[in-house]
């Protein structure tokens, strides 16, 4: 019996290091990606979009312990919540690692062609993206629900933020000869920074259901449905 106690403290023990590993990696592609449309840096963009694959992997390896650990030791309570939280933060974090790379294929295009000195406009809108990811994870570690919950009024800055830039760019996109590839580029750009966001309040969702068994996932939702794919 000893053994079986220990295999299962040792499944566990893998199962969160591999989603926290996901989570660093995750954050450090979403820096970089960013980094990499500030700085006009195309080999940093190109370091993230082949840095995508270790989140990938990662994300199969939680999955696939979360089963074993599911199927093999039939956990109930707090233990059962962490393991279905687990799994569903790491999908969250592989749709966010999915936007770096956009944000990282765009960067590549906006630089191929004449400097766009207003990519800075998008800095403030990915502060803020990068701040409800850091948010999300933090109270994963620290056990906060509080800090999880609080994460829906974080987003809604990020929201109003987004559609004052949103439009802000659509407005460059009416002035003639003035790069409207460039400029399209930049409002997909600020796209996925907000539904970063959003997959950011998923993982602070299932941290309060982890931590308290409650279900908060629909109680601060938008009318409308989003589509969390990173835009084409």
């Amino acid at each position: 019996m000893p053994h079986i106690f220990r295999d299962y403290d040792n499944a566990i023990r893998h199962l969160q290091e591999d989603l926290l590993t996901m989570a660093a990696l995750t954050r450090k592609n979403l820096e970089q990606a960013m980094q990499a449309l500030l700085r006009s840096d195309i080999d940093l963009a190109n370091t993230v979009i082949a840095a995508d694959s270790d989140v990938d992997e990662l994300e199969r390896q939680v999955d696939q312990t979360g089963m074993e650990i599911l199927l093999r030791f039939h956990p109930v309570a707090t233990d059962l919540r962490l393991i279905i939280a687990s799994m569903k933060i790491s999908t969250n974090l592989e749709r966010i690692s999915d936007h770096a790379v956009g944000i990282a294929k765009r960067a590549r295009k906006i630089h191929q062609g004449q400097p766009l000195q207003e990519v800075q406009w998008i800095e403030p809108l990915y502060t803020l993206a990068y701040a409800l990811l850091r948010d999300a994870m933090d109270s994963y570690t620290q056990h906060d629900p509080v800090l999880g919950q609080s994460l829906h009024e974080k987003d809604k800055e990020l929201d109003r933020l987004h559609k004052q830039i949103t439009r802000t760019l659509s407005d460059q996109l009416e002035i003639p000869n003035n790069g409207s590839a460039s400029w399209l580029h930049l409002i997909f750009v600020a796209r996925s920074l907000e539904r970063i966001g959003d997959l950011s309040v998923n993982i602070g969702e299932e941290t309060v259901f982890l931590e308290s068994a409650k279900d908060i996932r629909h109680e601060h939702r938008k009318v409308a449905p989003k589509n969390d794919s990173p835009p084409p």
